[in-house]
């Protein structure tokens, strides 16, 4: 039995959607890349991983503070 995780489904589809050309993109096409992107950040952010990449943001936000300081 092949099981297919939806959140590596939404990667791959974000990575081909990405691929293509600016200027070959029309208002809806980039708004449906927007929602399937959201729909892949609310998937990964409960995971280990989506924790790891918030700790990483959250580091660079306070270097980014204090070096403004």
């Amino acid at each position: 039995m092949l099981t297919i995780n939806v959140a590596v489904l939404l990667a791959v589809i974000v990575i081909l959607r990405l691929r293509r050309r600016t200027e070959a993109r029309s208002r809806s096409d980039e708004k449906m890349t927007v929602v399937i992107v959201l729909a892949l950040g609310l998937l990964l952010a409960p995971t280990p991983f989506g924790q790891g990449i918030i700790g990483i943001l959250e580091e660079l936000a306070s270097g980014v503070t204090q070096a403004s300081r």
